[in-house]
């Protein structure tokens, strides 16, 4: 078993140790509690967090955007813009890519993606297994398996948005993409190919201006995007986001501070928030 597998692994625990201190986390769970509810002792729990993340389970929960995120609405920001007081001096934990969003043209769109090669893969990153699609202009798809997704749905959810396009499996080609995207090391430009509605690139073209470390409500969101009264909407078009991670809809948040839903997992936002959080913090 190699190292990236050996993370992957400890992942799984750790999501569910996130989504024990999601649950309860107004009561600050000790680490003997959090460590308990995973069937794990406190010093092998720690261990195995370590592991995952470099440091302590205390440390990691201590980035954790559920707390920062009410900290500032507290304070009175009520502006997408408060994101950009969170510490960015930092080195990013995840690699310093450079995003470019590109849509299908409006021919593709209509003809379901025909004449579109897609190549596709399962791999093991830091936050558990993925499946990722890219075509010759982008990364199209990534998504995380979970209990809620399997490989089986996340490739028929991948086909659905180009149901005419070509598809094919091709480990060693979307592995070196996955590699990129979870280095810290990476400093690329990584272009995207999306299709979606006019309203739903608006919205993920406002994510991709929330600085890493940052957060954003979704009315926040509906403000960017001159749309101050389609919270609703803006929300769906969130949950709808095709390229997990690389369009950051795990840096979005309820209005009260809190984490919100993720279509990947509570305990996934929270670890992808917090290991964010963590590469922006100031030393």
């Amino acid at each position: 078993m190699n190292m990236h597998t050996a993370i992957s692994r400890d992942y799984q625990r750790v999501e569910q140790a996130l989504n024990f201190v999601a649950e309860n986390y107004r009561h600050q769970p000790a680490l003997s509690e959090i460590a308990k509810s995973v069937h794990l002792s406190e010093h092998h729990f720690q261990r195995v967090f370590q592991r995952w993340a470099g440091i302590s389970p205390k440390q990691f929960l201590q980035y954790l955007t559920v707390k920062r995120a009410s900290e500032y609405l507290q304070r009175g920001h009520s502006t997408m813009d408060a994101a950009y007081e969170v510490g960015l001096s930092a080195p990013a934990r995840l690699g310093e890519l450079f995003i470019r969003l590109e849509a299908v043209t409006p021919g593709e769109y209509k003809a379901g993606g025909a004449g579109i090669e897609v190549a596709y893969g399962m791999h093991e990153t830091p936050f558990g297994m993925c499946l990722l699609g890219e075509t010759g202009r982008g990364v199209c798809g990534l998504q995380f398996l979970g209990t809620a997704t399997t490989a089986d749905t996340a490739l028929l959810q991948l086909m659905s948005r180009l149901p005419n396009a070509s598809y094919h499996e091709k480990q060693m080609q979307t592995g070196k993409t996955v590699s990129e995207i979870f280095s810290a090391e990476s400093k690329k430009s990584l272009p995207l190919l999306v299709s979606g509605t006019a309203f739903q690139l608006k919205v993920w073209e406002a994510l991709l201006n929330i600085p890493e470390g940052g957060v954003a409500s979704y009315a926040q969101i509906a403000e960017k995007i001159g749309k101050p009264k389609a919270v609703r909407a803006v929300g769906t078009a969130v949950g709808h986001n095709p390229v997990a991670l690389l369009i950051p809809c795990h840096r979005v948040i309820r209005g009260d501070g809190m984490p919100g839903g993720y279509r990947w997992g509570l305990g996934r936002k929270l670890a992808l928030q917090g290991w964010e959080a963590r590469g922006t913090a100031n030393p």
